[in-house]
């Protein structure tokens, strides 16, 4: 029978270290005393309706449920290391709050942590509205599902990203990223994808200044694009962009098809630029 803690603050250090098969209900984690790493190395636990205000209060942790809770932005650095998890219906504030963890499900939740999932695989985030800066940077197995994000320099050097149904507001994005697919989705931000690999936009809404340079087997399926000039400069790509883009200059190869374009730039190229573009009728 799992043991169950409710209605209780823990403040002291390794306040439940290595606490298994247990439910925690209606607690806090926080106090005078100041401690660290609360619930450090926890196997199969269940936190519900509890706040956390201490430092790194979840590493090393494998099998967990945490529904309804508040990681304050004190809370820094809370799950590190930490293995096949659930976050449901939760809020997440503290700065780098999720660091090498793998197999964790975050639905629900509204998430404020700059350097958020860095060196992590096989998260999936879902319903969410999140905040951060160098989202997922270098990470694997991504998965973000109507998700609405606000941030910079996201999906940095990340392997295997889907997004689909999402709003994704960022200075830049997917540079050096490899095997990404965006579906239906908006994508605002400033030279978007410089050195991807194998990334895919389908029905997408690109916004923003030199977007799609320097990619390597890049494909975009019924885009729109707004604001977008110098786009795809040395560029391996194959695209159809419904409506106007504002200029193209030296793709490298491939094809671009558009219903209009204001300025087609061929200039002074650094290298071979033999990348086709054509004018429907």
């Amino acid at each position: 029978m799992k043991e169950e803690i409710r209605n209780k603050r823990f403040g002291e250090e390794r306040a439940l270290y290595n606490l298994t098969d247990a439910e925690i209900h209606d607690c806090q984690f926080m106090g005078p005393e100041d401690g660290e790493s609360a619930l450090k190395e926890a196997r199969n636990i269940k936190v519900y309706d509890t706040f956390f205000a201490l430092r790194y209060p979840l590493w090393h942790v494998h099998s967990f449920i945490l529904d309804r809770i508040q990681m304050s932005d004190t809370a820094r650095a809370a799950l590190w290391y930490a293995v096949d998890g659930k976050i449901v219906d939760s809020e997440l504030y503290g700065v780098k709050a999720v660091r090498e963890c793998q197999n964790v499900d975050i639905d629900n939740c509204v998430i404020n942590s700059p350097e958020f999932g860095w060196k992590s695989s096989d998260i999936k985030l879902a319903n969410t509205k999140i905040t951060a800066e160098y989202l997922f940077l270098d990470s694997k197995n991504i998965s973000l599902r109507n998700v609405q994000m606000f941030g910079k320099y996201s999906f940095q050097y990340v392997e295997n990203l889907t997004i689909e149904d999402c709003n994704i507001d960022t200075k830049d994005a997917f540079w050096h990223s490899k095997n990404v697919t965006v579906k239906n989705s908006i994508i605002k931000g400033e030279y978007l994808a410089w050195f991807s690999e194998g990334l895919t936009l389908i029905n997408c809404r690109i916004i923003g200044t030199q977007p799609l340079c320097y990619c390597k087997n890049l494909k975009l399926i019924n885009c729109t694009t707004e604001g977008c000039d110098l786009a795809f400069e040395y560029s391996d790509v194959e695209a159809d962009i419904k409506g106007h883009i504002i200029s193209i200059k030296n793709p490298k190869s491939g094809t671009i098809t558009v219903d209009s374009v204001g300025e087609i730039i061929k200039e002074k190229p650094i290298m071979e630029c033999i990348g086709e573009i054509n004018i429907r009728k």
